[in-house]
């Protein structure tokens, strides 16, 4: 099942998009996604301030994030960013307000519906400064050397070739250029029906590779500097709350010591690396 790239991906937008189709949220429609309760809930409790939720248009905020890449990102006046898997554009406002109308932030997303939110959203909120692209990540739709800084926020985990991620990455931004991550990575494999499970894919959880094989394809890259910011871990009340924990047990019907382990074993992981600069 999982060998299937192209039918792992299709399931993903498929799902994404349902998430704007059927209601606007991941707690909304109870899709299997990175949610947990509500939109709001889920900002604060992973590094979003209360400024920044109230800041950006209605709708942007799906509840779909695990961190807060733009408060990692240090932005400055003027820069070029590049958000990898924008959704409905929510890091991708909050970054436009750091860049301001001299800088810009470019949205790429492989969701048509999150694609037309994004830019709905933009246009009610006045954002001149942001743009949103249809594409995969793995093949960005951006120049070489075109942004300043890369981020991405629980998305990555979701892409089934995530060294091709990286490689993109490390292609679009400048020489000198940072790249900002909140993603999901595993401590330990997970058990085979977990990896084997669709649902748990979507879910961002079988999708996830163990921290140190993520930390490698970054690497890998050609990124230096790599550095562990912090990391997250999530209780079996939070997994178990939540729709894409829902699901997993309802789908898979795992004993509750087999999801209390698999908790244990996932967390988010937050990281910055930086594309060497040019020699002279």
């Amino acid at each position: 099942m999982l060998d299937d790239k192209e039918k792992l991906r299709q399931t993903v937008q498929e799902r994404y998009g349902g998430i704007v189709k059927e209601g606007g949220t991941c707690s909304d429609t109870q899709q299997p996604c990175c949610g947990a309760t509500s939109a709001e809930e889920i900002g604060k409790m992973i590094g979003y301030s209360e400024e920044e939720l109230q800041s950006v248009p209605e709708g942007a905020n799906l509840g779909l994030g695990c961190g807060n890449p733009v408060a990692l990102a240090t932005l400055r006046e003027g820069e070029v960013v590049i958000d990898l898997g924008a959704g409905a554009g929510f890091d991708c406002f909050i970054a436009a307000q750091r860049v301001g109308r001299d800088g810009k932030v470019i949205g790429v997303d492989m969701t048509p519906q999150m694609v037309n939110r994004a830019r709905e959203n933009a246009q009610k909120g006045g954002y001149d400064n942001v743009e949103f692209r249809l594409g995969d990540i793995e093949r960005l739709p951006a120049s070489d050397a075109a942004a300043d800084v890369v981020i991405s926020n629980c998305v990555i985990n979701l892409s089934p070739d995530k060294s091709a991620v990286f490689r993109e990455a490390y292609r679009v931004l400048k020489p000198g250029g940072r790249m900002f991550i909140s993603d999901m990575v595993l401590g330990k494999e997970l058990p085979e029906t977990v990896r084997d499970s669709v649902e748990a894919y979507v879910g961002c959880i079988a999708g996830a590779l163990l921290e140190e094989d993520y930390l490698d394809a970054i690497r890998q890259a050609g990124f230096h500097n790599l550095k562990i910011i912090g990391k997250t871990t999530f209780p079996i009340e939070a997994f178990t709350a939540d729709p894409m924990g829902k699901s997993i047990h309802q789908h898979l019907n795992l004993p509750q010591a087999e999801l209390e382990e698999i908790a244990k074993s996932i967390f988010s992981i937050k990281v910055s690396a930086v594309k060497p600069a040019s020699r002279n």
